[in-house]
């Protein structure tokens, strides 16, 4: 559409844009989607905040290879100065692990011995990551408040639901960002034949709880193909899951696999006390990963990224940002934002993960039906925990981890909430202000 003195619009400024935690090994996806989806959010300077000068000068310097070869315009920064580097951002990316994989480690560890599993977004480890995240979460937002105060925080830090919640409540202008549904999204796609932006998922729960009770083609109005889905490719999406095909077939829907640590606990209990952790697993890869991004000759994300996790997390953080700044994006994402009666057996201020229509005033979720009773009791009980956990998170003290502790489905039983709530705090003592 022409303006009316007959010229085109003019096209979006170029962001700046900040992400915290620039020195993860997951940075050169992020910087691999940038530089390929430049046209959908044109960045003018980039900036990668790292207090890990090794790590970031590794990251950075591949960064700026990938920028090169892509031809990307854009400047790519590091600096271990928070405030200097979210100056005027548009936009901030947070993707920080307090503690590092030695704290995953212990997460995915100590509460095996209650038999309980160990997980670093569930239960008690993913407790104990909340506890540690959300004060650290907070003073980075505040520094975000005054040094770029119409920037918009996408936070992609677990426990995304829990430190999304408190980035909201605090007044923050803040939406929670996860890979799972658009890497359902893409296998789907590819089942179908199709591409994955005519799939549009009827993603509904909590972060990492979730399920897909519908798969339309088009947008949400389209024809739900997931029936159909499920008949044809029932065993490949049961393998990818790790659950029984006859479990999909029952329930109707597809559960994120991060419910399989409800539907099959005590066997993934018995299997992660058999094997290494995962934590040891990616401590491994990221050393190797860090070998290779000193390398001056590598100028591409590395094949073993992938295995790192986190797959498509840079173009879902492209089109959300893109969306955001009001420089073009899909009308609808999936993202983690206030309820606001979407759900209304939750409270508006509980933090839900749904599709959303996505702009400049922020994220608003579309209608869902009414959920089975079967959905909608779990997703009202790991609320009452997530806000049970970011009140132990923002006023400390071992009664109110105990209160956590004990209301999360996982866990339930007094004796198991005692020992796990002395087991936490002797193990995240160093991060835990009130300890």
């Amino acid at each position: 559409m022409l303006h009316s003195h007959g010229e085109p619009p003019l096209a979006p400024r170029p962001a700046k844009i900040a992400v915290v935690g620039g020195g993860s090994t997951y940075t050169p996806e992020l910087i691999d989607g940038f530089a390929r989806l430049r046209d959908t959010l044109p960045i003018g300077e980039l900036v990668l905040i790292d207090p890990a000068a090794g790590r970031l000068d590794l990251v950075g310097g591949l960064a700026r290879r990938i920028f090169a070869k892509q031809g990307h315009p854009g400047t790519i920064t590091t600096t271990a100065d928070l405030d200097a580097g979210v100056a005027g951002a548009d936009a901030v990316l947070l993707q920080l692990r307090v503690g590092g994989q030695a704290a995953r480690e212990q997460d995915e560890t100590w509460p095996l011995e209650c038999g309980c599993v160990g997980q670093e977004t569930t239960g008690a480890g993913g407790l104990a990551k909340a506890l540690r995240t959300v004060p650290v979460v907070l003073d980075i937002a505040e520094r975000v408040r005054r040094a770029a105060p119409e920037a918009w925080i996408i936070d992609f830090t677990n426990p995304v639901g829990i430190v999304t919640r408190a980035l909201l409540q605090a007044g923050h202008r803040a939406v929670g960002l996860c890979n799972v549904a658009i890497g359902l999204q893409r296998k789907f796609a590819a089942l179908l034949n199709t591409a994955p932006g005519e799939v549009h998922l009827d993603h509904v729960g909590l972060n990492h709880l979730t399920w897909e009770t519908g798969v339309r083609l088009g947008g949400p109005e389209g024809e739900n193909v997931l029936p159909a889905l499920l008949a044809e490719h029932g065993d490949t999406i049961a393998g990818d899951l790790r659950l029984p095909r006859e479990v999909l077939d029952r329930l109707g829907v597809v559960p994120s696999y991060y419910l399989r640590y409800f539907y099959a606990h005590d066997a993934v209990v018995r299997e992660l006390r058999t094997k290494p952790s995962r934590a040891a697993e990616v401590a491994a890869m990221e050393r190797q990963l860090l070998e290779m991004y000193g390398d001056p000759a590598l100028d591409e994300k590395p094949a073993l990224l992938a295995k790192r996790g986190g797959a498509f997390y840079s173009e879902a953080a492209v089109d959300l940002a893109a969306s955001l700044l009001g420089a073009g994006g899909s009308p609808f994402q999936v993202v983690n934002t206030y309820n606001n009666g979407t759900l209304p057996f939750l409270p508006d201020d509980a933090v839900i993960e749904v599709q959303a229509a996505v702009g400049t005033k922020g994220a608003s979720p579309l209608a869902v039906p009414e959920l089975d009773p079967l959905y909608a009791g779990l997703i009202a009980n790991v609320t009452a925990y997530e806000d049970l956990a970011l009140e132990a998170a923002l006023r400390g003290g071992r009664d109110r981890v105990f209160k956590a502790l004990l209301s999360h489905p996982l866990i339930g039983q007094y004796e198991y909430a005692e020992a796990l709530t002395d087991q936490l705090i002797a193990h995240n003592r160093e991060h835990l202000s009130w300890a």
